[in-house]
């Protein structure tokens, strides 16, 4: 199903962006007959059973590029390195895309995928190890009790950014004046970037 705004988008975009829109366009609904265009985020979008593609023109290049484009490549459909296809790379040119026929060989494996109810895996991010502090910063708090009792009850994020800050000093005579202000701070309860706290 086509969406007019989709129209409207390709007929104000760029000379050399339209007919890669278009050829874009024609390959999405010849490989997913059921898709449905909309304008998402102010640029063309297809779903199809959820996310399923999209494309955009700039002043001198074009985007184009699979919701799952991970699991196309794991499947073996495209390449990791595809110029165009399943990534948001730049494409200046019909050249820089598969033919038509190759284009919704491609689009109709993305479909199967949706068909499948196939996800997207999710990026597990490590947590980062706690921050060591170094013996002179760990020193410098053991003379101040509140100090000492803050950056023990803080969370390992706030730890961090307090012996990151301090260790990052590019001089003795930064560090100190670091130490002793990071002491003082925590001396008042305060966690290192607390000016930026909403209050």
């Amino acid at each position: 199903m086509t969406d007019p705004r989709v129209d409207a988008y390709i007929a104000k975009s760029a000379e050399f962006a339209r007919p890669i829109l278009v050829h874009v366009r024609k390959a999405v609904h010849a490989g997913c007959p059921g898709v449905q265009e909309e304008l998402k985020w102010g640029v063309p979008h297809f779903s199809y059973k959820g996310m399923f593609c999209g494309m955009a023109a700039f002043k001198r290049h074009c985007i184009f590029g699979f919701w799952k484009h991970k699991l196309l490549v794991s499947e073996g459909v495209i390449k990791a390195d595809d110029r165009g296809v399943g990534q948001y790379g730049p494409i200046t040119s019909l050249s820089d895309l598969p033919d038509h026929r190759t284009l919704v060989a491609i689009v109709k494996a993305a479909a199967k995928l949706n068909d499948e109810g196939m996800k997207v895996p999710r990026v597990v991010r490590l947590a980062k190890p706690p921050a060591k502090a170094p013996p002179y910063f760990i020193a410098a708090l053991k003379k101040n009790k509140k100090a000492l009792a803050t950056f023990k009850g803080f969370s390992p994020s706030q730890k961090r950014d307090y012996v990151e800050w301090v260790a990052d000093a590019k001089t003795g005579e930064t560090r100190t004046r670091r130490i002793d202000q990071a002491v003082a701070w925590m001396s008042e309860g305060k966690i290192r970037n607390w000016k930026y706290v909403k209050k």
